[in-house]
C-alpha cells in the first residue's frame, strides 16, 4: 500500500485558500446587503406608522343642553351639535360664517362619540357642563404631529392657539385597535379586518389541518404504490406551486356561483384559503412522517401492534412537531394572502365588526390594500400601521413554529 501524499504546491494551496476567503467575503457582503435592505424597509414602515398609533384631542367644556338630549333616550341626542357648539365657544371672536365653517372642519365627526358614551353611562349629566376631550380631524392630527400641513394660515393659527392654551392632549390611539373601517382617517381602525382575518384563518385551520394530515397519513402509510397514487402525488406537488389567484377564481366559480354561499364572508374566504394551503400541509406532513425512523414502526410490530396502531400510536406522535410546524407556516402564508380574497368579494367597505363566519367581512391584507389606494395622507400612516400589525402576527406565528420545532424535535 502506497502512502497518500499531498502533492499540491505551496502556490496552489495559497490560491485555494485565497479563493475560500473571497467566497466568505462575498457571502458576508451578500448577507450585509440583504440585511441593510431589510432594515431600511422595516425602518421606513415603522417610521411611517408612528402617527397612526398616536392621536391628538382638544379638551373642551360642553353644556349638555336638555333641549338637544332627551333624558328618556339619551343615546339619540344631538351630540354632534353639542360638540360643535363647544368647539366654537373656544373661539368666541370668530363671527364670519366662512371662518366658522373652517373652524368646524377641524373637528372630527367622531368628536361626539366620547360625549355620547359619557352621557349614556350617566344621564344625570344632562343639564350640566362637562369637560371632555374632542377628537380633531385627520388634517389637524397631522399638523400636531408635524407630519404634514394641508391647512390654511387661519387654521394653523387656531390650532396653534389651542396648543398654546394647553388644551391639546396626546395619547395612544386606542381607536385604531377598537374601531372598524371609516371614510375618515382619524376614526379608521383595524378591529373589523383583524376579526375577519381571525375568523377566516380559523375556518382555514379547521378544514385544512385534519384533511391534510389524514391525506398525508394515507398516502405515506396505507396507499398502495401504483400509477394512481403517483398521479395524486404529482398533482399535490403541482398545486402547491399554483398562483394563489387561481384558487380565488375557483372559489368564485364553485363556492359563490354554484353553491351560492354568502359573498365576502369568512366562511368562503376560509374555504378558499384551505384549498390554497392544503397541498403545503400534505407535503409537510408527509415529510414529517417520513423522517421518523423505520425502526420505530418495526419495534411496534415486534410487540404485536397492528399497522394502524403502529402508525397512530407511535409514528404520528413523533411526527407531530414537524406537522404542526408545517401547518403554522402554511397558515402564516394564508394570513398574508390578498389576491384570492379579492376574487370572492372580500374587498368591500366593511364598517361593522363581523360577529360570525357568515357576516360580511374583510381581512387585514385587503384592508391594507384598500387604505393604500386612498388619496388622504393620513391613510398612509394607517396603511403602514396595519402592515406593522400584520408583520407582528406573522413574526409570532413563525416564532411559534421555531419553538415547536426546537422543543419537540427528536434527533435520530
Amino acid at each position: 500500500m502506497t502512502e497518500h501524499r499531498n502533492t499540491l504546491s505551496p502556490a496552489h494551496l495559497a490560491r485555494r485558500h485565497s479563493a475560500e476567503k473571497r467566497f466568505r467575503v462575498y457571502g458576508l457582503f451578500a448577507l450585509g446587503v440583504a440585511g441593510l435592505f431589510l432594515a431600511f424597509l422595516l425602518f421606513d414602515i415603522v417610521s411611517r406608522s408612528i402617527p397612526a398609533f398616536t392621536t391628538q384631542q382638544v379638551t373642551a367644556s360642553v353644556y349638555i343642553d336638555p333641549a338637544k338630549v332627551d333624558a328618556d333616550e339619551p343615546a339619540k341626542g344631538d351630540y354632534g351639535g353639542l360638540a360643535k357648539d363647544a368647539w366654537r365657544d373656544l373661539f368666541p371672536d370668530i363671527v364670519d360664517r366662512a371662518d366658522k365653517k373652517k373652524l368646524t372642519g377641524l373637528l372630527s365627526s367622531g368628536a361626539a362619540d366620547a360625549l355620547r358614551s359619557l352621557v349614556v353611562a350617566d344621564p344625570g349629566l344632562i343639564g350640566k357642563t362637562v369637560t371632555v376631550p374632542l377628537q380633531v380631524s385627520d388634517d389637524a392630527v397631522l399638523f400636531y404631529q408635524n407630519a404634514s400641513r394641508q391647512l390654511s394660515d387661519k387654521e394653523v393659527i387656531w390650532l396653534q392657539t389651542l396648543s398654546d392654551r394647553g388644551l391639546v392632549t396626546t395619547g395612544l390611539n386606542l381607536a385604531f385597535f377598537s374601531n372598524g373601517d371609516s371614510r375618515e382617517a382619524e376614526l379608521a381602525g383595524i378591529r373589523g379586518a383583524l376579526t375577519g382575518s381571525l375568523l377566516t384563518i380559523a375556518v382555514t385551520l379547521l378544514l385544512s389541518l385534519p384533511l391534510g394530515v389524514a391525506a398525508a397519513i394515507y398516502l405515506e402509510e396505507f396507499a398502495s404504490r401504483n400509477h394512481l397514487t403517483d398521479l395524486i402525488e404529482v398533482n399535490i406537488n403541482n398545486l402547491a406551486a399554483v398562483p394563489s389567484i387561481v384558487f380565488g377564481l375557483l372559489g368564485l366559480a364553485v363556492f359563490l356561483s354554484f353553491f351560492d354561499l354568502p359573498r365576502s364572508a369568512p366562511l368562503v374566504g376560509g374555504l378558499v384559503l384551505a384549498l390554497l394551503v392544503l397541498p403545503t400541509i400534505i407535503i409537510a406532513s408527509r415529510a414529517a412522517l417520513r423522517s421518523v425512523p423505520p425502526s420505530v414502526k418495526e419495534a411496534a410490530f415486534g410487540v404485536g401492534a397492528s399497522h394502524q396502531q403502529a402508525v397512530f400510536h407511535h409514528v404520528l406522535p413523533l411526527a407531530l412537531p414537524g406537522i404542526l410546524t408545517g401547518t403554522i407556516l402554511a397558515v402564516a402564508r394564508a394570513l398574508g394572502e390578498t389576491a384570492p380574497l379579492l376574487m370572492i368579494g372580500m374587498v368591500a367597505f366593511i364598517v361593522d365588526v363581523p360577529g360570525g363566519i357568515f357576516d360580511a367581512a374583510t381581512v387585514l391584507p385587503v384592508q391594507i390594500f384598500l387604505w393604500s389606494d386612498l388619496p388622504e395622507q393620513a391613510f398612509q400612516s394607517r396603511t403602514a400601521a396595519a402592515i406593522v400589525v400584520l408583520l407582528v402576527v406573522l413574526f409570532v406565528l413563525n416564532a411559534l413554529a421555531i419553538v415547536l420545532r426546537r422543543n419537540f424535535e427528536r434527533r435520530w
